[in-house]
């Protein structure tokens, strides 16, 4: 029920960017641009400087954004009470998740969430775990779906399972032969690693490190943040890489990649992240622990791919 140009606003404001507000929003940029104008003329004043590639908020546009703040606030809050008062949970969901989980988990549970409850709108933005958790701490999404343990004071967290890290390369890479490998058994292969800010990229840095072994004794191949072109360049047999299992079944069963056990075994957690002492609907309560009980029912049920 909130103004649009109020919520347009509140997203470039806290962005600092029509780009960013625009793909937040999931409108075009022209759009955005559009509402700002319509709010500026509406109180008759400018409460955005643009200038040198920054925005800025004008003293008119901090005390707008201010109220903006509040207004929205309860208008969420209005809808999920009247809401709340039907037998039905309906609305919009923003949930931020990692790329693998993106890819892996999140559809299964997205699939069977709507069909208990089909007009709820979920609207997924998908980067890698810091950022996700950046956002949830925000309050810019309602939930956060990770692969990082946070200990951030403003977020509440809740450990839904966990999946197993393996090593992947091409059936034909010298790696393939073992039935585990050591962090030192691996310091002489080239090494396809995550980009920064990815989950499993620092669970594969605390492992080296645990065995001793610095940065610059690892041979980088790639640093990538597709999971799919990790896999396309491991096929090739350029290097190998850290995947969960999960991400990598369908692959190794049908011959494209081979998975060796870590020794010692490591696991990415599935963490699901909750903005602290935020008013939490019951449409986002219900939500979070569906995906905790669906997360660890997939991690029990799956099939081992070695």
């Amino acid at each position: 029920m909130a103004d649009r140009r109020l919520q347009v606003f509140h997203a470039v404001a806290k962005h600092g960017s029509f780009t960013r507000a625009a793909e937040h929003l999931f409108m075009t940029q022209p759009a955005v641009t559009f509402q700002i104008k319509q709010l500026e003329e509406h109180f008759d004043t400018r409460l955005l400087d643009r200038g040198h590639g920054k925005i800025s908020l004008t003293p008119a546009g901090e005390i707008v954004l201010a109220y903006a703040e509040r207004i929205l606030g309860l208008s969420a809050e209005l809808d999920s009470r009247v809401s709340e008062m039907t037998d039905e949970l309906a609305g919009q969901i923003k949930i931020g998740t990692s790329t693998t989980i993106a890819a892996y988990w999140l559809p299964d549970v997205l699939e069977s969430f709507k069909r208990k409850y089909p007009r709820v709108l979920p609207r997924v933005v998908v980067g890698n775990s810091k950022l996700t958790e950046e956002r949830v701490a925000a309050r810019d999404l309602d939930i956060g779906l990770i692969e990082i343990v946070t200990e951030q004071h403003n977020i509440e967290r809740r450990s839904a399972a966990r999946d197993e890290l393996m090593i992947i390369c091409s059936p034909d890479h010298p790696l393939a032969k073992f039935k585990k490998l050591s962090a030192k058994d691996l310091i002489a292969h080239p090494f396809i690693d995550r980009d920064p800010g990815n989950g499993i990229r620092q669970i594969a840095d605390e492992f080296f490190e645990a065995a001793g072994i610095a940065g610059s004794e690892i041979t980088l191949c790639a640093e990538l943040g597709s999971l799919a072109a990790i896999k396309q360049l491991a096929a090739a047999g350029l290097g190998f890489a850290i995947a969960s299992e999960r991400a990598i079944r369908r692959d190794v069963l049908e011959g494209r990649l081979a998975a060796i056990r870590l020794e010692p075994r490591i696991y990415t957690p599935l963490e699901v992240l909750l903005p602290r002492d935020k008013f939490r609907s019951r449409l986002i309560t219900t939500f979070a622990d569906y995906v905790c009980e669906e997360f660890a029912r997939m991690a029990k049920d799956k099939d081992a791919v070695i």
